[in-house]
């Protein structure tokens, strides 16, 4: 009889640990509550990313253009430069000009892409409107991350977490600034030109 209620208050137990760790699960993936384990392998993440090393030599490499006819076929009329941190291919595909940006292993990090005020997020353009009146928009650019290859990206001479963003080029007079805006149109501050 003792083992039969024992057996009963462990299966009890057992199964209400069960329910509030499957509870937990499927709350945090409604967001109702933050998981813990997300933003510890967030962060983990995070910290594995590769730092950015400087590309030795001033040849393009034989994977970063293996790689690109890989990512997008044979687009004709490619350029290629050698920066700092990175391969460059300068192309049009599909009439977009478009940089692809290949890192240290010859890996696709991200491209750009010209775009217009327009194309920002509705919630970006009204508060840059807003908040930066008298400046005029100079140019957007449109970075695409390569989600597989953990690189962070380097523009305007910023580092900035892997993630796609716009870049908004404005003027006033002589000041010349770079915001920066997330798919969501928040936006902040990137880097101030001259």
């Amino acid at each position: 009889m003792k083992k039969l209620i024992i057996s009963t208050v462990v299966l009890l137990f057992t199964a209400a640990t069960l329910h509030a760790q499957l509870n937990e699960v499927s709350m945090s993936a409604d967001n109702k509550t933050p998981n813990t384990d997300v933003r510890n392998n967030k962060k983990e993440k995070r910290e594995e990313r590769r730092e950015l090393r400087k590309l030795e030599g001033k040849e393009v490499s034989y994977q970063s253009k293996q790689n690109f006819y890989v990512n997008f076929g044979d687009v004709p009329n490619v350029t290629w430069q050698r920066s700092s941190y990175y391969d460059e291919a300068h192309f049009t595909k599909d009439n977009k000009e478009m940089t692809a940006f290949y890192d240290n292993d010859g890996k696709l990090v991200g491209t750009t892409t010209p775009k217009t005020f327009a194309d920002l997020p509705a919630s970006a353009q009204k508060l840059i409107t807003k908040r930066y009146k008298g400046y005029e928009v100079e140019r957007v650019i449109f970075f695409d991350d390569n989600e597989a290859n953990d690189t962070d990206m380097l523009l305007y001479g910023n580092q900035f977490d892997d993630a796609d963003n716009f870049f908004v080029e404005l003027k006033k007079d002589n000041q010349q600034i770079v915001l920066h805006s997330d798919m969501l149109g928040n936006v902040s501050f990137f880097k101030q030109l001259n």
